[in-house]
């Protein structure tokens, strides 16, 4: 019995440590494509700080895992400082805040369009992103300082005020998600007044979905081993498969960009570059070429 647990330990950590870099490959072709080849708008600033949390959170699972397989078979002792538990709590809080922030404004993009467009500061979209990595890092610090991540002092007294706090972030996060995500699936199915379909649709609904299957489930399972402790070991397989499935999350967004930027494309016709399949991932206008023809750069615009 113990044998087949190490077994199934040393393949999730193999498959997390190969999920993780093909991860990091295509989150980096990400980063540089809408970092230095693309013109940016309210979604592709979004995006771009979703893709370097994503990128992040994949460093730390690709260290960790690393350091068990070399420990393990080449028998050499590598002791990982606790700041990099700090970092992938960091990296995971900020991708859901991100994605959150996507969702809730495509969401208010939809239902108040003419109040979206008018008074929507210019700016919002990096000044949320901003605010979002502070808070995210001030929330990690902290629970990193006085929950024991950074130091060990596990049963300080605002240990559980400072889990609480996040706890009741994260919830929020949820719900905002949660929310915004059916009442845009309302509207694009349901009613009189439903909105046509874009990419960009398609983009935030798969990307949220993808989330939901596999990226919830490590946020479940990271806070029930912080409450349940003394039950740690019995949570432990369970952890590292929400972390190979967290992984899977990481890789599947830039795929889902990528499919949908190429979906219908006749690419025996005419060549297309990854930062135009890209473009047309975030395009959110309704299509009127035929299938195969490129799309002007206007169609880009908000």
């Amino acid at each position: 019995r113990e044998q087949t647990v190490k077994t199934e330990f040393l393949i999730l950590q193999l498959l997390t440590a190969i999920m993780a870099l093909v991860g990091l490959a295509e989150n980096s072709v990400v980063l540089w494509l809408l970092g230095f080849r693309m013109p940016r708008n309210a979604f592709s600033v979004y995006i771009l700080n979703l893709a370097g949390a994503d990128f992040l959170l994949l460093c730390c699972y690709i260290i960790d895992a690393l350091e068990t397989l070399i420990r393990y078979f080449f028998l050499i002792s590598i002791s990982i400082p606790h700041f990099f538990i700090t970092v992938s709590v960091f990296a995971y809080i900020s991708g859901l805040s991100f994605l959150s922030a996507i969702s809730t404004e495509r969401c208010l993009s939809v239902l108040w369009p003419i109040w979206y467009r008018c008074r929507r500061p210019r700016h919002r979209s990096a000044g949320m992103c901003a605010l979002l990595w502070a808070l995210s890092l001030l929330l990690s610090i902290l629970e990193g300082n006085y929950c024991g991540f950074l130091v060990r002092n596990m049963h300080h007294v605002w240990c559980p005020v400072l889990d609480f706090i996040t706890v009741a972030w994260l919830t929020l996060l949820f719900v905002l998600l949660t929310g915004s995500s059916l009442a845009l699936m309302t509207r694009l199915l349901c009613g009189s007044n439903r909105v046509p379909l874009t990419r960009l649709y398609a983009t935030v609904v798969l990307t949220v979905l993808v989330f939901f299957l596999c990226g919830l489930p490590y946020g479940i399972i990271w806070f029930l081993l912080i409450w349940f402790q003394k039950y740690s070991d019995a949570f432990v397989p369970h952890f590292l498969a929400a972390v190979l499935l967290s992984c899977v999350n990481s890789c599947a967004n830039p795929i889902i960009y990528f499919f949908v930027g190429s979906f219908r494309q006749r690419w025996w016709k005419r060549r297309h570059t990854l930062r135009l399949v890209l473009q047309r991932a975030l395009q959110d206008t309704p299509e009127v070429a035929e299938p195969g023809e490129s799309l002007s750069g206007g169609t880009l615009a908000m």
